[in-house]
């Protein structure tokens, strides 16, 4: 029925504090298109060169380097601590889609790799003197094991950050689908300081027809016990995930999620782009926008706050000029690391809709530091900010909003990723409605005309290349 990303955007751990600004000193501006040879650098990079010549021949990152532009480090790391699910979600990016490099991983991640990891984390941190690490069990599906194991990569990272990086805080969360959650299971993540996201369709059954086990049994049933085990621990729950789909009502979806008391909900926009558009997706049309637009007005109306919406309150923040930890929109620099069970260090996981390969690095925990992985091309361009950007996005007034939309989402195959975003006219259309709404109410609680934070008519810039096929 279309594509779509479950685990993606990992969610933080409850309590987590809003992220300090970005170094605000400016940085030279980039040569992005200097010519740089197709084979050089790690394995893997003839086939980026072929599927994605932006960044992987465009981008000259020593020449960047040379020219002041200097890496950001590494902040949160995703331990796929097991690479097989027992569901078998109908569009998962990890197994339904471009890439099947699961297929080649060690069904879970050794004490020996865990371990490994752990020193290099600890390493980069202690190189940088970050004050916090957040670290991420992923998959797969992390829970694939007992209980008194769980906590066996948080405490590697915790044991190596005391040794080589003791200012450095750690925060943890484990990302799943629900199903596994048991009372022995959410006691041992509580016990280790772990929180704890569950990834969901939607509160209702009728929601989650496509999150099934290998045998084509619904999966809703079993997320749904874990989820209310999971609310009776409200100190670990990290909140719910949920993918956008048109063809269920979005009220109603999300009103059903709140029958789990999720203190954050992450609305996710399915893992489309220019050569495999999301499933409605048609030029001069905002379905995902409108589908979206009703949640907020509910959301934004109710009497009581009832959940967060990180989508929402991440559009209102960067128009207020504050802060936010995303990828997913705004300028800030990409800041996580992927460790596959092997100890292979990737790009995010959600690159993984894009083509075969497109979040490898040829790197491993064995012979490559966090460093090294600041100056891999594919890493290196999301942390350019506008430079990594098409010319219509960089003179876009919504830019520092937008921030050119999720970077998978902005691919076309043999171009690259420096295309708008395939979501660029429903961002236009949420980004403006949600400023209405913010200029709204700051004048009536102050009384006073206030100053937009963006235009709420006409479109900025639409598209430069049109999908060629519409879903």
């Amino acid at each position: 029925m279309g594509r779509a990303v479950t685990n993606d955007s990992p969610l933080p751990p409850p309590g987590s504090p809003t992220p300090a600004p970005n170094d605000p000193s400016p940085q030279p501006p980039v040569q992005p298109e200097a010519p740089a040879p197709a084979d050089r650098g790690p394995a893997g990079q003839t086939q980026h060169a072929r599927y994605a010549p932006w960044p992987y021949t465009r981008l000259d990152v020593a020449a960047a380097r040379a020219a002041g532009h200097r890496g950001h480090p590494v902040r949160q790391f995703v331990l796929n601590t097991r690479s097989r699910c027992n569901l078998a979600c109908t569009y998962c990016y990890v197994y339904e889609m471009a890439d099947q490099g699961w297929r080649g991983q060690p069904p879970a991640m050794t004490p020996a790799t865990v371990a490994r990891a752990a020193q290099r984390i600890a390493e980069h941190a202690a190189a940088h003197d970050l004050p916090r690490v957040d670290l991420v069990l992923h998959g797969g599906e992390p829970l694939l094991t007992s209980p008194a194991r769980l906590a066996e990569p948080v405490d590697a990272v915790r044991t190596a950050l005391a040794a080589a990086a003791p200012r450095a805080r750690l925060t943890a969360t484990v990302q799943t689908n629900g199903t596994l959650l048991t009372r022995g299971r959410l006691a041992a993540l509580a016990a280790a300081g772990i929180g704890v996201g569950v990834s969901l369709d939607g509160g209702l059954p009728a929601h989650n027809t496509r999150r099934v086990d290998h045998t084509g049994r619904p999966g809703f049933g079993a997320a749904a016990r874990g989820l209310r085990l999971l609310a009776r621990h409200p100190q670990s729950y990290a909140g719910v995930l949920c993918v956008v789909d048109l063809d269920q009502d979005p009220v109603e979806t999300y009103e059903s999620l709140l029958a789990f008391a999720p203190p954050s909900i992450g609305l996710l926009l399915p893992l489309g782009n220019w050569s495999d558009p999301p499933p409605g997706h048609h030029p001069g049309r905002t379905p995902y926008a409108d589908w979206l637009l009703a949640v907020f007005e509910r959301w934004w109306h109710d009497g009581v706050r009832r959940t967060r919406i990180r989508l929402f309150e991440e559009i209102i923040a960067l128009l207020l000029g504050l802060p936010t930890a995303t990828e997913t929109l705004g300028l800030t620099p990409a800041a996580t690391a992927v460790i596959e069970t092997d100890g292979s260090i990737e790009q995010a996981d959600s690159l993984k809709s894009a083509y075969e390969g497109a979040a490898a690095t040829g790197m491993t925990v064995d012979t490559h530091s966090f460093d090294e992985f600041l100056d891999h091309p594919g890493f290196a361009a999301r942390q350019l900010g506008r430079d990594a950007l098409a010319a219509g996005c960089r003179a876009c007034e919504l830019v520092e909003v937008c921030g050119g939309g999720h970077y998978p989402h902005r691919y076309r195959a043999g171009e690259g990723f420096r295309q708008p975003s395939v979501y660029c006219a429903d961002l236009q259309s949420l980004i403006r409605h949600i400023a209405a709404a913010v200029q709204h109410a700051a004048r009536h609680v102050t009384g006073a005309p206030t100053h937009n934070p963006a235009p709420t008519h006409g479109p900025a810039h639409t598209p430069s290349h049109p999908p060629a096929v519409a879903s």
